[in-house]
């Protein structure tokens, strides 16, 4: 059959003006590129944290003081920094500190066990490379000194706390009326231990140091779990980064200097990190919040500083949605609410609409391997709730069959493949991992199920590893949530397939479901299942339906905040 997405026919409902861009604007690297903000506006608001206020300048000359420190110990190009913290101001400090070390940022999330820190840093560190690591005082004591002493490439740590950039007077006002999480630092046998604060940016030089990176040097290895196997880094070079970001920018047509960005995205995860690093690249002010799940504290924030954009994923939009603080705010200033990660049922994006304000919300598509946007709603045209939009600026796409590699007719479902300058290099240390995602052509196997209309705009609607087969019918969980979340008593719903023991090879639905807060019922579940299953009887086909349903007070989420399938499946 012809190839539908050869000609890339999406770009007719692309926002006038736009177009790929020419891809010498992608030589450069991300510190070369940020300079110019640094210069421009010094003084203007670059970070607010809990009521401290960060300037241009100050982000500029503490991230010179952490390069300057990296390069003092001895890292060099191709040395790695795992940064193991909360979203704080160190971490901005030590991304652009490492980056502009020549060095590779790997974040590195608060909240692994010290198996899972101990596997990630040691194969940091597989290449013979040098390793460092920013965490948390609590985390150093309570997990760090139970594995250090098994990472020999771990060279320097630097510790600080949720509220290590307040004074010393201000933190014991703080400790006074919260309970701070803290942990002693002590002395590590065979490496350099500093304190962020009172080492770092105090005898460290805040000159600009001097190193030549080059655009397709690896600027970034970013662990993705995935459903299956151990994580594995993704290598994203400065080109990939670059590129993606320049598109971002293009594409929402920001504005440099203009703009307020509030984010409860983990810099720890791709989407955090791109999402910080695109507003200080645009010379955009942003609201740093370590705590995506505190709606009172975002609502204050959102008062004070009037965002003119909020970036989340789904599950923190819900949350929002249902806080009576967040339906009573004068949302006139916010122009876009961005919504990435893991599907948004379209009940959900309705609601939060009829908040904020009708077309303010942009579902968007990426993954880490991809830099990670792959697909955007337009940001100014027609948006199309329910979908993640057109492909981007600069990218190729198709959607296959997983079986037989060739292209799907639109309107089928398939998986999402993608080429251009964003694919990643490669996993780290896994050639033949590498090989099964990344095809002859260029092309990255994403695992995602989607299906292409008429007009280019994509429709996700599975992992390929979450698809549930049912006497030989495919049930895409991500369709049949959406339906569910049309009824009234549902808040959050997730699907998952048990094996069949009366038919093997075949699978049973079960749905996971969080009543609706605002849901009134007189308590009587097993009326409410049988309610659930009628209405799932009259919108969906016969094998979509759930033969199981549990209530569950709230659904695990992952640390990015997607709902956690895989704590599902093993319960």
């Amino acid at each position: 059959m012809s190839n539908p997405y050869e000609s890339r026919f999406w770009k007719a409902g692309w926002d006038p003006g736009l177009d790929d861009i020419e891809p010498k604007e992608f030589e450069t690297t991300y510190p070369e590129m940020v300079r110019e903000i640094f210069e421009k506006f010094p003084d203007k608001m670059a970070l607010a944290y809990q009521g401290l206020e960060i300037s241009f300048d100050e982000v500029d000359r503490y991230s010179n003081q952490f390069a300057n420190m990296l390069i003092k110990n001895g890292f060099k190009k191709g040395d790695v920094v795992g940064i193991n913290l909360a979203n704080i101001p160190e971490y901005v400090y030590s991304v652009l500190g490492t980056l502009k070390a020549g060095c590779i940022v790997s974040g590195v999330s608060p909240l692994l066990s010290d198996v899972q820190m101990h596997y990630q840093l040691n194969d940091l560190g597989t290449g013979g490379n040098k390793v460092a690591l920013v965490t948390l005082d609590a985390i150093f004591q309570h997990r760090l000194t139970k594995i250090a002493d098994k990472l020999p490439q771990l060279k320097v740590v630097v510790a600080t706390s949720v509220i290590g950039s307040f004074s010393k007077e201000d933190q014991a006002k703080i400790k006074a009326v919260r309970e701070i999480p803290s942990g002693e630092v002590t002395p590590l046998e065979g490496k350099t231990v500093y304190n962020f604060q009172d080492d770092v940016l105090s005898k460290f030089s805040t000159d600009l140091p001097k190193v030549d990176i080059s655009p397709d040097d690896i600027g970034w290895i970013q662990y993705t779990g995935g459903t299956t196997g151990p994580p594995k880094g993704a290598m994203l070079s400065h080109r990939n980064f670059v590129s993606n970001m320049k598109g971002i920018i293009a594409w929402l047509q920001w504005e440099q200097g203009k703009g307020v960005l509030l984010s409860g995205f983990p810099m720890f995860h791709v989407a955090g990190l791109t999402v910080c690093q695109g507003a200080l690249f645009n010379g955009m002010s942003q609201i740093i919040i370590a705590n995506p799940r505190d709606a009172l504290h975002i609502c204050n924030e959102m008062k004070k500083y009037n965002p003119t954009m909020l970036v989340n994923v789904p599950s923190l939009y819900q949350i929002l949605i249902n806080f009576r603080k967040f339906k009573r705010l004068d949302h006139s200033n916010l122009r876009l609410c961005i919504s990435a990660a893991a599907p948004f049922p379209k009940e959900s994006q309705e609601a939060l609409e009829s908040i904020v304000g009708e077309g303010k919300l942009l579902e968007l598509y990426g993954m880490t391997e991809l830099s990670p946007v792959a697909t955007m709603n337009p940001s100014i045209g027609k948006k199309k709730l329910g979908t993640v939009g057109l492909p981007f600026l600069n990218v190729d796409l198709k959607i296959v069959n997983p079986e037989t590699n060739e292209v799907v007719p639109l309107g089928e479902p398939g998986e999402i493949c993608v080429s251009g300058p964003l694919v990643m290099q490669g996993y780290y240390n896994k050639p033949e991992e590498t090989a099964k995602a990344i095809d002859k052509d260029g092309y990255m196997h994403t695992g995602d199920v989607g299906i292409m209309d008429e007009e280019g705009y994509i429709r996700i609607v599975d992992r390929t590893k979450d698809m549930i087969i049912v006497g030989g019918y495919k049930v895409f969980s991500a369709k049949v949530e959406d339906t569910l979340a049309k009824h009234p008593a549902i808040g959050m719903v997730a699907l998952i397939g048990l094996p069949n023991p009366e038919r093997p090879g075949s699978e049973i639905v079960k749905a996971f479901i969080q009543v609706n807060p605002d849901f009134e019922f007189d308590g009587n579940k097993d009326a409410l299942k049988e309610d659930i299953i009628e209405f799932s009887k009259n919108n969906l086909a016969p094998y979509e339906v759930p033969k199981l349903i549990e209530f569950s007070e709230e659904l695990p989420l992952t640390a990015v905040g997607k709902i956690d399938k895989k704590v599902l499946r093993s319960n």
